[in-house]
């Protein structure tokens, strides 16, 4: 299951946070590191603070963008404070941990990390099922990188530890779509609506953020998503032959 989970780091800058995000993940038995577009490569500052998780800094997948990191993954949950925008699920990192164990006993699952200094973009957030915010002090809440995700695959390892220990389960045969099914079925979605001209090219507003966290919420899985789908399809048939 361990190895199912993927800490995502989006455009690092400083190569030593890399080495201890390597050394933070290690102690808590995950291994699956991937850095997106990192502004500068691992390099032998990241080795030393790896201090002894060499092996999962020297093993990192390098890619250049989120959904190649993201491929593959049924689960998404974007590290965040309170959205800036539009309100999104959220979950306390205790029910992070929890998600995370579940999940990626079916499938791959991401647990994504922003840039040190501005965090994760909007349009990254609206790529996660959830996001995740630390409580800590309000009157001081600088948390570095490698901190962060300390606390997370903490709350993690207690989750799959009381797994280990629990009676077995009987495991949830739900099939959820991968990303890039859902990125596809919103790229479908877009330009169905842009084709009956539900959206205006030249003022797009909100309507797509706001169906993403509508779909967001509900979940669909993945034989539903492909009812959507043909929904849209057929919606396409009809609007070519009025025309």
């Amino acid at each position: 299951m361990l190895h199912n989970i993927r800490i995502i780091l989006v455009e690092t800058s400083h190569t030593g946070n890399m080495g201890s995000t390597a050394r933070a993940m290690k102690t808590m038995g995950l291994s699956n590191l991937y850095l997106v577009n990192p502004l500068i490569k691992p390099d032998s500052q990241a080795i030393a603070l790896a201090a002894g998780a060499s092996d999962v800094i020297g093993n990192a997948t390098v890619v250049d963008t989120l959904d190649d990191a993201l491929a593959g993954c049924a689960l998404v949950i974007g590290t965040s404070a309170r959205s800036r925008t539009l309100p999104w699920p959220m979950l306390e990192p205790r029910e992070c941990g929890v998600r995370i164990a579940e999940e990626s006993v079916q499938a791959p699952v991401a647990l994504v990390f922003g840039r040190e200094r501005v965090g994760l973009t909007n349009d990254e957030l609206q790529k996660c099922h959830y996001h995740v915010a630390i409580p800590a002090n309000p009157d001081y809440s600088s948390l570095n990188l490698a901190m962060a995700v300390q606390i997370l695959a903490y709350e993690v390892r207690v989750a799959w530890l009381d797994r280990q220990e629990s009676k077995p389960i009987a495991p949830d045969e739900t099939v959820f779509p991968v990303a890039e099914d859902v990125e596809r079925f919103y790229q479908h979605l877009e330009q169905v609506l842009l084709d009956v001209g539900f959206i205006k090219q030249s003022h797009p507003g909100q309507v797509m953020n706001k169906l993403r966290r509508m779909f967001t919420r509900a979940r669909p899985e993945s034989q539903e998503l492909n009812i959507l789908r043909g929904i849209l399809s057929s919606i396409k048939k009809c609007d070519d032959r009025s025309q």
